[in-house]
């Protein structure tokens, strides 16, 4: 097992590294302002068997779990995603052949993870997956899969399972504090044999913190950093010490720099539904400024939606270049196909689909603008208040921009990829994420008409009412018309005929 632990501070949040406590085998520190990075790195023969067994059987996987509090970000640490549950999929072989015996185990994998209240929610990835395209050659397409906050039951399941892997007092309570962590990722790659799992907090005051070595083969790597002006433009520069456990009798100076994916843009935005929304809510979004990045040129700016089974989009309306226009969109770069647009909530299988869509801000200015992106909702199941509600995840705002060729992205030891839509833009792509405004809800809630059950005794006995007395009248219509022409009319064929008198 190797671990690495993070804390990243602005340059006045610095502390002196005599404070740092360095033993045998334990490492405390206390009083730092920071935010803070857990990454570690294990075997397949350090798993539980049923997750190894399981892990074997695929190519890759990519579960993130985002929460819906909102968060400040620092310098390396700014990738943004949507609050839920994503995970990224890519098999050994292609979805449905024979051999895929992950395809199976996929979802009793998540439910034990993170307890799926509903557990028709996740079938199989050829039931419930979507498919994901990628322009990257180094990140194949996969399938997407994605679940809000509230379908699932939190992170206890996931703490609880990994608690089985150590025992020691330091790795239970770093195990429990991710509760309170911005986002959670486990990884795997078939051709490194390795898992990870990295946990991530937002900038905040650590009263104490103390870690030991679990086993004698273990390695622990502690760093305290600090942003500094960086050399180049894609690039970050930190500075700091640098501490391996057991090996280091006191913290190493350190100074390196590397080029970063991920950058911060100073807007913010929020997100909120025109009133009323009827069936055909559109979301509005509203951004402090239209500046691009510093020092950039050719960038876009784009808004990733991820979409619950019960809104959907129609790609058709964003090809009226006149109607896009007037909602400050320049043009739909990606949604997941195939989106039925007739079939209710509650007869999908899919998890719902994912949306990109390039925005069309104004000239560069600092007074906040709009942009609207239009949805539908699906027909939910009645309720006796002839309304229910479902809630839309916050979108993810960013900056999309080429890198200098000689930049090196993959070279970040913070580096995060995979996140569904970085693989629809090239390798050499920067992403600058606008933050969302403070207090900005990380859920957006609609409400949604209904069939009313309110009325339901009476609508059936008026509906049978309404019925027999229409039958009633069928029969009555058919009766008279009988009468009129039939055997008993006198006026029918049926008479006797007289013969002729000679």
């Amino acid at each position: 097992m190797r671990q690495r632990i993070t804390f990243v501070h602005e340059p006045q949040d610095g502390i002196d590294p005599k404070s740092i406590g360095i033993h045998t085998n334990t490492l405390s520190v206390s009083g730092l302002k920071a935010a803070r990075e857990d990454h570690i790195t294990l075997s397949l023969d350090e798993l539980p068997q049923e997750l190894r067994v399981a892990l074997s059987q695929t190519k890759e996987l990519h579960i993130r779990y985002v929460t819906a509090a909102s968060y400040e970000s620092i310098p390396p640490f700014n990738s943004k995603l949507s609050p839920g549950l994503h995970v990224y999929y890519t098999p050994k072989t292609e979805v449905g052949k024979e051999g895929q015996e992950f395809s199976d185990l996929l979802c009793g994998l998540i439910d034990t993870l993170f307890d799926l209240k509903d557990k028709s929610l996740c079938q199989t990835p050829e039931i419930s997956f979507t498919s994901l395209p990628s322009k990257s050659p180094k990140h194949k397409s996969s399938y997407e899969f994605y679940l809000r906050s509230s379908a699932l039951g939190g992170t206890s399941a996931l703490q609880s399972y990994f608690k089985r892997i150590c025992s020691s007092t330091s790795c239970l309570t770093r195990i429990s504090e991710g509760a309170t962590a911005a986002s959670i990722d486990l990884d795997y790659i078939s051709t490194t044999g390795l898992a990870s799992l990295t946990t991530s907090w937002s900038p905040r005051t650590w009263p104490s913190f103390a870690i030991s070595k679990i086993s004698h083969t273990d390695r622990v790597e502690l760093g305290i950093l600090s942003n500094e002006k960086p050399i180049r433009l894609d690039d970050l520069n930190m500075s700091g010490f640098l501490t391996v456990l057991g090996e280091s009798e006191k913290p190493a100076p350190t100074m390196f720099q590397f080029p970063s994916r991920h950058h911060r843009h100073p807007a913010k935005f929020s997100s909120s539904f025109i009133e009323p929304t009827g069936l055909h809510p559109t979301l509005q979004l509203t951004i402090r400024d239209s500046q691009p990045p510093k020092n950039r040129e050719g960038c876009s700016l784009n808004a990733h939606l991820m979409l619950p089974r019960s809104v959907f989009p129609d790609k058709y309306q964003f090809r009226d270049a006149l109607f896009m226009a007037s909602k400050n969109l320049t043009a739909l770069r990606h949604v997941t196909v195939p989106v039925d647009l007739e079939a209710p909530e509650y007869t999908m299988a899919l998890w719902g689909s994912s949306l990109l869509v390039e925005l069309a801000p104004p000239p560069p200015s600092e007074e906040s603008w709009t942009a609207e992106i239009p949805l539908h909702l699906r027909y939910l199941l009645p309720s006796e208040s002839g309304y229910s509600s479902t809630s839309l995840p916050s979108p993810v705002l960013f900056w999309a921009c080429e890198a200098d060729e000689e930049s090196k992205l993959e070279g970040s030891p913070f580096d995060r990829v995979n996140l569904g839509y970085d693989g629809l833009f090239g390798d050499k792509t920067l992403f600058y994420h606008l933050g969302r405004e403070r207090g900005e809800e990380g859920y957006k809630e609609v409400s949604v008409p209904v069939l009313s059950t309110r009325f339901n005794g009476e609508m059936e006995v008026g509906t049978a009412l309404v019925v027999a007395l229409g039958f009633g009248w069928v029969l009555w219509k058919l009766w008279g018309v009988g009468r009129g022409v039939g055997y008993g009319s006198g006026r029918g064929g049926g008479g006797k005929v007289e013969g002729k008198e000679e």
